[in-house]
């Protein structure tokens, strides 16, 4: 590795000698990805705060999927199909790819990597599709945090396959019953707490005071999640991933995960860009993308209120 490269990326061991990671923004941001999973951790600003939630007890042990960080459910998202939930990728062992086909980048960003998942036998019984993900996880010279991932079928059989796809990114939060998401008033959702049900959401934003999980419909290519206490906002920006998920499972939900802390549903919530209402098809030798970016601004102020629509108009 060029010294030049090393100034901006290592790679080191982290929990139970699991391979990760860590980029390194010269103004002080970084971010760590473990190769198991292709699974961002860790994202702190250029002050060293946290800003993605990690359970204090994630399990890092293969095969079981680290809770908290930004997992990628792929091919499946939760239960949508006959995998396990939320698909395989989360818990495979990536590969860094070292010689990635042309990818159109900031010139600017010299904290990445490329990684890659191609599918073992294993995954050919459960899931009998080729396919090449490549994933680049960079941090930005502002201390954003970008994924783009791109999926191909390499399937030599003809055959087209179809999945479902999110970031499942949690957000770190100093009070859940303080935040606020703006971006998806109006819209249509279906509630998973209620068979699926369909609805269309009221209010001028999403506030928490009980179990939510719920998938927005035809969602904006910006959402803002505002955290009151810590007068910060984050804005998650995203591109070929039309449907949003929302989810902080509460007391009881969180009581009945042993790999999540009683009291630390009140510390994180999960707004998760992601393809689920309409599965994407690849014919074979075609690609997808889907790309998600996140960044912090300071929350204003206006009559005493967070005002965020300022946040999604300007930012």
């Amino acid at each position: 590795m060029s010294s030049e490269k090393s100034r901006y990326y290592e790679v080191c061991k982290g929990f139970n000698g699991l391979d990760k990671v860590l980029l390194r923004d010269p103004r002080g941001s970084s971010a760590e990805v473990y190769l198991y999973g292709g699974h961002v951790t860790s994202w702190k600003n250029d002050h060293g705060e946290e800003l993605l939630f990690l359970s204090s007890k994630a399990t890092f042990k293969p095969p079981k999927a680290i809770r908290g960080g930004i997992p990628i459910c792929f091919p499946q998202f939760s239960c949508h199909g006959n995998l396990d939930r939320h698909g395989f990728a989360r818990n495979r062992l990536w590969a860094i790819d070292d010689h990635p086909p042309p990818f159109p980048t900031n010139t600017s960003n010299k904290a990445f990597v490329d990684l890659i998942l191609k599918p073992s036998e294993e995954e050919m019984k459960i899931w009998p599709h080729s396919f090449e993900f490549r994933l680049r996880v960079a941090l930005g010279p502002g201390g954003y945090l970008m994924l783009t991932s791109r999926i191909r079928n390499t399937n030599t059989d003809g055959k087209p396959f179809s999945f479902t796809f999110a970031y499942h990114t949690y957000f770190f939060v100093s009070d859940i019953c303080e935040v606020r998401v703006e971006g998806l008033e109006t819209l249509d959702y279906l509630d998973n707490l209620q068979k699926k049900k369909r609805f269309t959401e009221q209010g001028d934003a999403l506030t928490f005071e009980s179990e939510v999980d719920k998938m927005y419909l035809s969602t904006p290519t910006k959402i803002a999640i505002i955290d009151h206490e810590k007068k910060r906002t984050y804005v998650l920006r995203k591109d070929g991933l039309p449907d949003a998920v929302v989810w902080n499972p509460w007391d009881k939900k969180a009581k009945a995960m042993a790999d999540f802390g009683d009291n630390e549903y009140k510390h994180m919530v999960c707004v998760e860009a992601a393809a689920i209402e309409k599965p994407i098809t690849l014919k074979p030798g075609e690609e997808w993308k889907g790309r998600l970016e996140l960044s912090i601004v300071s929350s204003s102020y206006c009559s005493g209120q967070l005002d965020p629509r300022r946040v999604l108009q300007c930012s």
